[in-house]
């Protein structure tokens, strides 16, 4: 893949007096922050030319091809540049869901000393939470209730809620309509957890159909 065509003015970009510029990379499905690293002109000429993400490493003074040593590539899907042309958001497909050189998912994984995962969508952190029930039932849960009835629980629930939008729908109220849809989305991830379908799955259909 190739991102030549891309329009990046790299004159314009303004870099430090050491001719970098920050460059956040951001997951293209989930919108999670994976990292933050420093390109210079010849690193974001070659992620432009190549598709991959290159950086420039101030500690060791050369060029990086992220992922070439671990296999955890990042397939680069848009860059933008901040208002003042001093900041660059990546976009990218993160091969094997890892950025971070200890093996997390992203390198903000910290809070107060404690691994936390990064922040996605609201969509992603719903299903995240229904997959750790998945894993560590709790008692008196309602996700867990659900998961343990199986599909005869599970889609009729989903049922009920469908019927439940489109009269929502029909009421014409909005904030009904909000509830009623957000009730849905939750059954239909609880679903798509029992049957192992990651939310991301149905994000790269959504990707593909878009394009």
């Amino acid at each position: 893949m190739s991102l030549a065509a891309t329009t990046v003015p790299l004159d314009q970009i303004r870099y430090t007096d050491q001719g970098l510029v920050p460059a956040i990379v951001q997951d293209y499905l989930d919108g999670t922050v994976l990292m933050m690293a420093w390109m210079n002109r010849e690193s974001l000429q070659k992620t432009l030319d190549t598709g991959d993400t290159w950086f420039w490493s101030r500690s060791r003074q050369e060029l990086w091809h992220k992922g070439a040593t671990s296999g955890h590539l990042q397939k680069v899907q848009s860059i933008r540049y901040d208002c003042d042309s001093d900041a660059l958001l990546i976009t990218v497909e993160q091969q094997g869901d890892i950025a971070c050189h200890t093996g997390e998912r992203s390198c903000f994984h910290q809070i107060d000393g404690k691994i936390v995962p990064p922040p996605a969508d609201t969509l992603s952190q719903v299903y995240g939470v229904i997959r750790d029930r998945q894993a560590h039932p709790q008692e008196g849960s309602y996700t867990n209730k659900l998961l343990a009835g199986g599909d005869n629980k599970i889609l009729k629930k989903i049922g009920e809620e469908s019927a439940e939008v489109v009269m929502a729908c029909k009421d014409d109220n909005a904030d009904e309509i909000a509830g009623e849809v957000a009730d849905l989305l939750y059954h239909t991830l609880v679903a798509m957890a029992h049957h192992n379908v990651d939310v991301k799955a149905v994000y790269r259909k959504l990707q593909s159909r878009r394009r």
